[in-house]
């Protein structure tokens, strides 16, 4: 990566702030942006914030016809003291060249995007909002932007940084969803993008989600591809399971993504003493349990909800209720700990959270 000074070019019309109590998700953003370009045999150069604007590119730009993208999602929150706090975002830059590396885009120096994100946010702090249960989710992507219709990595991108003020992710209150386990379609198989972060993971399982909302699920459960078997993941979240005492969630496999927010669970519940059996679970186990009556609490997690409890699991006409659709005791306690520790509420002595100065 080559060494640039960062270039910065204020906007001179700010827009105005929606009510905090009403912010819809990732459609109002900020007044400046974050971009930067790559060209082959020159690395990353000409490092830029600058005013939120729509992009130029020419209708054969590679993005357009082969889906070359990485992205990746983080926050960050304000804390009661007017504090704002990013959580854990270098293992965002981490998964984000790991992702690029899967679709053959060149890796960013993670610690100099990390120090230009934090300019974009010293800038915007008046956009974190301080409503409970908001934040500033911060969207960074990188697309292929070579004019040329050849299959082959482009020889040119651009790595942009947006950002958005959200609502709470929980608008009713912290509810247990219903979740379809789909058999039909397939998410990914390993070897292919599925532990990769990139655009076409998830318009691919529109369909499946469009099929179990008109059956009156909020989501759909993964499984693998090949067996139609092992439980992969959630939509956009890991899922884990506490079944007779102990707490489970499928192993890293090659398809299924890095999670930061499982990471972090898992990394706290060691601290309590909790150990998590990272394997693989059939479906079949899954229902097994649940007649004999041992799942206790089923959720999932993700950067948007933190903990998204499960209160029901359909699966081929079998209907499993969790926990009598309330959410449990430890999926409750992960909550607060983990938003507590976003917010500043609660002492972080894991060393997650930076601070925007």
């Amino acid at each position: 990566m080559t060494t640039n000074e960062l270039e910065i070019v204020q906007s001179t019309s700010k827009k105005d702030k929606p009510s905090q109590d009403q912010v819809p998700f990732g459609t109002i953003f900020t007044d400046h942006m974050f971009t930067m370009e790559y060209e082959a045999g020159k690395g990353w150069f000409e490092p830029k914030i600058v005013p939120y604007a729509p992009l130029t590119l020419d209708p054969a730009a590679m993005i357009f016809h082969y889906g070359q993208t990485v992205f990746e999602g983080l926050k960050a929150y304000r804390t009661e003291e007017g504090r704002v706090l990013l959580f854990r975002p270098e293992k965002n830059f981490e998964r984000l060249n790991l992702s690029s590396e899967r679709l053959s885009i060149p890796p960013i120096d993670e610690n100099v995007v990390l120090e230009y994100l934090t300019k974009l946010i010293e800038l915007e702090k008046d956009w974190v909002p301080s409503t409970a249960g908001t934040s500033l989710y911060i969207r960074p992507f990188i697309i292929s932007t070579e004019a040329n219709l050849a299959v082959a990595p482009s020889k040119t991108y651009k790595f942009m940084i947006i950002m958005s003020p959200v609502g709470s992710y929980f608008t009713g209150g912290l509810k247990p969803v219903t979740i379809h386990v789909e058999d039909q379609f397939t998410r990914a198989v390993k070897g292919g993008t599925g532990m990769a972060k990139t655009a076409g993971n998830y318009s691919s399982g529109y369909q499946a989600q469009a099929n179990a909302k008109k059956l009156g699920n909020a989501d759909v459960l993964w499984l693998d591809g090949v067996e139609k078997k092992y439980i992969e993941e959630v939509g956009s979240m890991n899922i884990f399971f506490k079944i007779n005492g102990e707490v489970v969630t499928p192993a890293l496999n090659g398809s299924i993504l890095k999670g930061i927010t499982r990471m972090s669970i898992i990394e706290l519940l060691g601290t309590w003493g909790i150990e998590v059996n990272e394997k693989k679970i059939s479906i079949d186990e899954i229902y097994q349990a649940f007649q004999d009556g041992l799942i206790e609490e089923v959720f999932g997690t993700g950067t948007a909800a933190v903990i998204s409890p499960v209160g029901e699991l359909n699966w081929q006409g079998k209907k499993m209720i969790i926990n009598n659709h309330e959410i449990g005791e430890l999926s409750q306690k992960l909550y607060d700990t983990i938003t507590g520790i976003q917010t500043g509420k609660v002492e972080d002595t894991m060393g997650w959270t930076v601070e925007v100065k």
